[in-house]
């Protein structure tokens, strides 16, 4: 079952901003997420706002999204006038987006950059299922403009995959990555998820091994949590499988940091490796740098200026909001300034290039002394006048956010 929606209070029906938001905005890297609720099956673990066929029904049709996209958009660019920038990326995000024909995902890149333009250099990234593209369809997503793809691998081996719930066949995303390549993408990513239950230590190497021989250029490693709500939840709760264990999964954390930097990746986010400065996502870095995208579809969070919000979760009420005029935003959140600061903090320490000692609030900026002497913070770093997490800091980031936190 897909997360709730956060609390907040009533988004204008029109979706307007207020000014500061649109001034605050102005000259700030703009994004445009787009979310594709649809998936062919749901994952036990998943908890993301995405729905079958099935549980669809008659009422919501796949074939006409990319319309009802394109209204969401036309009110984005009527709602940012006064704020206009072109997109420096676009992301594509699910559910499984390319459930979708490669042409109706390029529509809605067209629609973007007439609405908005897009940055001579803009990175535009799709989220693929291994089963669900052919080497047909990777070339018309080049065709359409798209320069990166991110593969959900999860793991290699067929009991982990069976655990998750995965469909693909082990040893289909490293084809996708090869076809990916022909086609000419400029990057290419693969998921993984450590963890799952009954996954050993050898299994967790075959799929770093396994993701690494298939040549991508990222990699984004996610520890599993189970979601209140899902299958796998339920699962746990009933004793079916055990819970993820957090000795473990710190453990498979550090085999990933140490597998991926021998082979040449290095870390630029917790969960994230590159091969290179270029070959990080820079979509993703948006949000961890407080910069501003618009979210399309049901459930998509966006965030400008200031102000957050989210849309309505069923893909059936998101058109009828659109198709009557209305903004389909189901709730919203001016940040004050402790959010911000919590925030840009939460998420700065989280990067590699790490978080200005002076953007670290009073009390805790002379805590960081005591956290480089605990291993946590990166002494180097420190002198530089930077705040950059170790990689056992890495493993008690939250942590680490308290203490810098503390007091404010």
């Amino acid at each position: 079952m897909p997360s709730a929606l956060p609390t907040g209070e009533p988004a204008p029906a029109d979706g307007r901003l207020p000014g500061a938001a649109l001034y605050a905005a102005y000259d700030v890297p703009f994004g445009v997420y787009v979310h594709i609720p649809f998936c062919e099956a749901r994952c036990g673990y998943c908890d993301f706002n995405t729905y079958t066929a099935t549980e669809l029904g008659p009422s919501v049709s796949r074939g006409s999204f990319a319309d009802t996209a394109l209204l969401e958009l036309r009110l984005a660019r009527e709602v940012l006038r006064q704020a206009q920038q072109p997109a420096t990326t676009v992301f594509f995000g699910g559910g499984t987006p390319t459930i979708l024909p490669a042409e109706h995902l390029g529509l809605i890149v067209r629609e973007i950059g007439e609405l908005f333009g897009l940055t001579p250099d803009a990175e535009i990234t799709t989220e693929a299922n291994p089963e669900s593209v052919t080497p047909a369809y990777l070339d018309r997503l080049r065709a359409a403009g798209f320069t990166r793809i991110s593969i959900g691998m999860q793991s290699a081996v067929p009991r982990v995959l069976e655990v998750l719930d995965r469909r693909h066949r082990p040893g289909r995303p490293e084809h996708v990555v090869a076809d990916a390549h022909a086609a000419g993408f400029e990057h290419v990513n693969l998921d993984l998820i450590y963890g799952a239950p009954y996954e050993s230590e050898a299994d967790w190497q075959a799929s770093l091994d396994a993701a690494l021989d298939a040549g991508p250029d990222h990699i984004s490693a996610y520890a599993l949590v189970v979601e209140q709500g899902t299958a796998l939840a339920r699962q746990v709760a009933a004793g079916v499988v055990p819970a993820p264990d957090d000795d473990v999964l710190a453990d498979r954390y550090v085999q990933a940091d140490e597998t991926l930097q021998a082979a040449g990746f290095e870390w630029y986010e917790v969960s994230n490796w590159a091969r290179s400065t270029g070959a990080r996502c820079r979509h993703n870095e948006l949000y961890w740098r407080d910069a501003s995208w618009w979210g399309i579809g049901p459930g998509a969070h966006s965030h400008v200026g200031g102000v957050r919000w989210w849309n309505v979760k069923h893909p059936a009420r998101y058109a009828a909001a659109l198709e009557a005029g209305r903004s389909p935003a189901a709730g919203r959140e001016v940040l004050d300034a402790r959010a911000k600061l919590t925030e840009k903090v939460m998420l700065g320490v989280r990067m590699r290039d790490g978080l200005a000692l002076t953007d670290v609030p009073e009390p805790g900026r002379g805590r960081v002394g005591d956290l480089a002497g605990w291993g946590l913070v990166d002494p180097r770093a420190l002198d530089a006048g930077r705040v950059s997490l170790t990689q056992r800091g890495r493993l008690l980031a939250d942590a680490v956010v308290r203490e810098l936190l503390t007091g404010t």
